[in-house]
């Protein structure tokens, strides 16, 4: 496939989406260990958060060999353009702005699903970024919100959003209702419509289009790979997260032989203890981990020991080690 001036990277073929109060620093070291190539999201922080907040604790990423997006909320192109500097300082791969999240506390502070309604904005946005940085900004949306939600107006989004020198978009193939719906609801509720995706990919083949949106298995994935340049999985990498052991082989021709459950727990301990060290709670680690043997004898068993124990104060590494006796060996 030819990419033109895209700025396409492989990284964007298959992604972790990002997911508010899930994909923390200790969600994505855990995926690292399932994969290392796919590309990783942080959680949505605002630009608050970040320049009036506990900057260290918003910014904080652990060292690993994936490559890691930052998300973004905001429209103040210069607060915007701040927090890029910070996170492309820290170490992170990529910006990404938020313009799909439709929540009600997202819409008060004018950011999120709200923004497609203004798209010179976003596009000033992107501008701004990109002018003190030298990473790709890239931003996340849906294919319309309320009554705005005609091709047309999604095309326009598009263009004028990458006239300002965005080249990936991430298109959750959902419209959002901003009012109405929960943030769940518009998870679910509104259709999917995969073929609007696939033809502003059509209409825009220079530009890296990602679809995102009901994502359920490795089989649908490489389907929709042949429509656009890369796809993005949510909920199901997180509640069956095992599904990422085979993203290396699969989609980036590794040679790296995957990695047994078990072999992945026995990687985790060491960083559980360190962070137990650092005065941390177990509990914000295996929290991440309840998943992984899903589908596996023994999988509720492990889910209730570290549901149970790993919650209490005090709790440390050896409760991981109790619960994985209780699973099944043959997987």
């Amino acid at each position: 496939m030819e990419y033109g001036q895209s700025g396409y990277t492989e990284s964007h073929i298959f992604s972790v989406a990002p997911m508010l109060d899930w994909t923390d620093r200790h969600c994505r070291y855990f995926h690292s260990l399932l994969t290392q190539r796919a590309l990783l999201y942080t959680e949505m922080v605002t630009t608050g958060a970040i320049l009036y907040g506990d900057k260290q604790r918003f910014l904080a990423m652990n060292r690993i060999k994936n490559p890691v997006a930052f998300q973004l909320g905001g429209s103040d192109s210069g607060d915007l353009a701040r927090c890029a500097q910070l996170i492309e300082e820290v170490g992170y791969d990529e910006v990404n702005l938020n313009v799909g999240c439709p929540s009600d506390r997202v819409q008060n502070g004018r950011f999120g699903a709200c923004l497609m309604a203004e798209p010179d904005l976003v596009a000033e946005c992107v501008s701004s970024m990109l002018q003190g940085i030298s990473i790709p900004v890239t931003v996340k949306s849906r294919i319309g919100i309320d009554e705005q939600d005609s091709y047309e107006e999604l095309s326009h989004f598009i263009s004028t959003v990458a006239s300002a020198g965005c080249h990936t978009f991430i298109i959750h193939a959902r419209k959002a209702w901003l009012k109405g719906l929960s943030p769940k609801q518009n998870r679910e509720v509104p259709p999917l419509q995969y073929e609007v995706v696939y033809q502003i990919k059509k209409d825009f083949p220079k530009l890296n289009i990602v679809l995102n949106g009901g994502v359920t298995s490795l089989k649908s994935s490489s389907e929709i790979l042949r429509q656009v340049d890369g796809v993005m999985v949510g909920r199901e990498v997180y509640h069956n997260p095992y599904i990422l052991a085979e993203i290396d082989t699969h989609y980036y021709s590794s040679s790296t032989p995957i990695k047994t459950r078990e072999e992945v727990i026995m990687e985790l301990i060491p960083y559980i203890k360190q962070y137990l060290l650092e005065g941390g709670r177990l509990h914000s680690v295996t929290r991440h981990i309840l998943g992984l043997f899903h589908g596996v004898q023994g999988a509720r068993m492990w889910r209730r020991i570290l549901s149970e124990k790993g919650s209490k104060k005090g709790a440390d590494e050896t409760i991981v080690l109790d619960a994985l006796k209780h699973v099944n060996p043959i997987y």
